[in-house]
């Protein structure tokens, strides 16, 4: 009790102590410029290079090499750009994205999302050379529009009015209001001219090289200029100044605050120890709670050692991933089971609640069926029913890869598989009492049994909702990247809902179809092609498909069929795709009755994507095993 108290004693002491310590470290000296290349002999606050990143509110990289010609760059918005000038109060910057959408004529211009203007506590940034828009759709406006607006409807379903004086911007406001009001860049040649917009196009006058002002507040104008600091914020998001402290100052600062560091983690580790040692694990406590409040569950519980015995002490292992290893094994019945045994780095148990919540109130032959479970101190296993043709994926292959030729599907085992997985999806989204979204539907994911019938697995990443709620929210994107929703990734495409799965689902049938993964981009011997805009391709020119299944008339109907249902499947809008029930009223309805959609955004070539879309989407990678053999 002695040393408890004692403990907590000089803990309270120290940890303020250290705490003010660490916002009484100075700034290192910041240089007056930094010579940066073809942008001039020197750049100056608020603009620094990345040798000091902590000099400056903008980074300008490319400032370390003195080859005029390197390409200089700048993170605006959480977005890199090509810089074209910088001065004191403005800087320049290309938007290679809204440079093609004028060049193509795009009307996806008008719904450009990037924030040119923001602020902060330490600068606001605002648009100098802009012109106002307003989109409206055509048929909530009249086509009389106050005199100083110009109108271009040469979009489908949408009608953009821009200014065409220098009239004050309220007089609009009452006309447009149902519509939405947007602000997009002119260049400043065209600013000084000042033409007459009237009867012009807006791609006339638009540009991709932006101009953005920049207004120093107050204190971070004074803490620079005035008092030689640097402008901060504290871990409340506050301002303060740090300004430079002497060689000595920072000598005593930096020992005083780790033997504070190491003080505190000391008297912490002790004291935690003693008032945590023998606890019962939570995660442990958190699953039995749970089992509890679901005693009807079907599945059986086993213990550890019986686990181990069907399993034959671990010895055949199928597979592994991010949430432990799966292995072959026979109950004492003899039936044939794959047994996925948990890791203990499993976090909260989210992966053992889904999977048993989620397969254990189901019942469809396109399901994998959950025969039982381990919870025994810190191990945790899930047993299941054993699939002998193992998982889609290993039918995925290159044509020239000469060990896998003889695992090629059929163009009816194909079909049978999209048909089959659409209706266990079905079942999930619409025949359980909740409904279940899985959310990581891949070929890994997809078992198949001796008959070569599909069946769903892998629950873990699933999300349980109540039928009437159509949008989900969810802490983080989660999935694997090629298959994963853009929703999932970014909420700026939608909300997360049964649509989802819907994605995943037509990715993966053309990575069926087409024998190859989507992500690989070499097809024909080009290295811009995608798998999807290459099939959209051929389709659109009525042209084969020239997949090595189709023998007959009717297996090249089943494979368009495929083809098409899933390019709807993958459109970019969660509105514009089909809910399972029509996509499988679509795979058993009439090729006839079958439109070809728009070719995905998406699925483009990434030379006409924005790169830092695709990057992001692609590096997304979530890790998930097979329950196969």
């Amino acid at each position: 009790m002695f040393i408890r108290m004692v403990s907590v004693k000089v803990f309270c002491f120290l940890l303020p102590s250290f705490i003010l310590q660490l916002f009484l470290v100075g700034a290192e000296k910041c240089p007056l410029s930094v010579n940066c290349g073809n942008l001039g002999e020197e750049i100056h606050f608020p603009f620094t290079s990345s040798d000091h990143p902590d000099c400056g509110l903008l980074i300008i990289l490319g400032c370390g090499d003195n080859d005029p010609n390197t390409k200089k760059t700048i993170k605006y918005n959480e977005k890199w750009f090509d810089v074209v000038e910088l001065n004191q109060t403005s800087f320049t910057i290309r938007d290679d994205d809204l440079h093609d959408f004028l060049l193509s004529h795009s009307c996806n211009v008008f719904n450009h999302s990037l924030p040119f203007s923001s602020n902060s506590s330490f600068a606001s940034y605002s648009l100098k050379y802009k012109v106002n828009l307003f989109n409206c759709k055509n048929n909530t406006v009249n086509l009389d529009p106050p005199e100083s607006y110009s109108m271009f409807n040469s979009c489908s379903e949408e009608i953009i009015f821009y200014k065409n004086s220098s009239s004050d911007d309220d007089e609009g406001r009452s006309f447009f209001k149902s519509c939405k009001t947007l602000q997009l860049p002119i260049s400043n040649t065209t600013a000084i001219v000042k033409p007459d917009f009237q009867d012009k196009s807006p791609f006339d006058f638009l540009s991709g090289e932006i101009t953005i002002d920049i207004d120093l507040s107050p204190d971070c104008s004074s803490c620079y200029y005035i008092e030689g600091g640097q402008c901060r914020q504290d871990l409340k998001g506050r301002f303060y100044c740090a300004k430079e402290k002497t060689r000595k100052d920072r000598r005593v600062v930096i020992a005083v605050s780790v033997s504070g560091a190491l003080g505190i983690l000391l008297v912490l580790g002790f004291f935690l120890r003693r008032r945590f040692y023998n606890k019962p694990n939570p995660t442990h406590l958190l699953i039995e709670k749970f089992l509890e409040e679901h005693g009807h569950l079907t599945a059986k519980r086993y213990n550890y050692m019986e686990v181990k015995k069907a399993t034959n002490s671990f010895r055949n292992k199928l597979g592994q991933g991010g949430f432990g290893s799966v292995y072959k094994g026979k109950l004492s019945d003899g039936t044939l089971v794959a047994v996925k045994v948990l890791t203990e780095l499993n976090g909260d148990g989210e992966e053992f609640i889904n999977e048993v919540s989620s397969i254990s109130v189901t019942s469809h032959v396109n399901i994998v069926s959950l025969l039982g479970f381990c919870l025994e101190g810190s191990k945790r296993a899930l047993i299941y029913e054993y699939m002998s043709n193992g998982s889609i994926d290993k039918y995925i292959h290159e044509q020239k890869d000469p060990s896998k030729l003889n695992l090629q599907l059929t163009c009816k085992a194909m079909y049978n598989i999209a048909v089959g997985v659409a209706r266990g999806l079905e079942y999930l989204h619409r025949g359980c009492n909740t409904r279940i979204l899985h959310l990581d539907i891949k070929p890994h994911n997809i078992l198949l049994d001796d008959d070569f019938c599909p069946k769903i697995s892998d629950f873990g990443l699933a999300k349980i909702c109540p039928k009437k709620d159509s949008i989900v929210s969810l802490l983080g994107a989660r999935g694997t990247a090629g298959y994963i929703a853009p929703e999932v990734f970014s909420r700026n495409f939608g909300g997360v809902s049964h649509k989802s799965d819907v994605y995943s689902y037509g990715m993966m049938m053309l990575e069926i179809v087409g024998g190859r993964k989507n992500m690989n981009m070499e097809v024909e011997g080009s290295s811009e092609i995608f798998m999807p805009h290459w099939m959209h391709q051929r389709l659109k020119a009525n042209q084969e498909l020239r997949l090595q299944c189709i023998k007959n008339e009717k297996d090249r109907e089943v494979m368009k069929k495929i083809v098409i249902v899933s390019l709807w499947c993958i459109q970019i809008d969660p509105l514009n795709r089909p809910a399972m029930n029509k996509v499988v009223d679509m795979m058993e309805g009439d090729l006839e009755s079958l439109e070809l959609p728009q070719l995905p955004v998406l699925s483009l070539p990434p030379t006409t994507l924005s790169r830092s879309v695709v990057n992001d989407i692609i590096s997304s990678s979530f890790h998930s095993i097979s329950l196969s053999s």
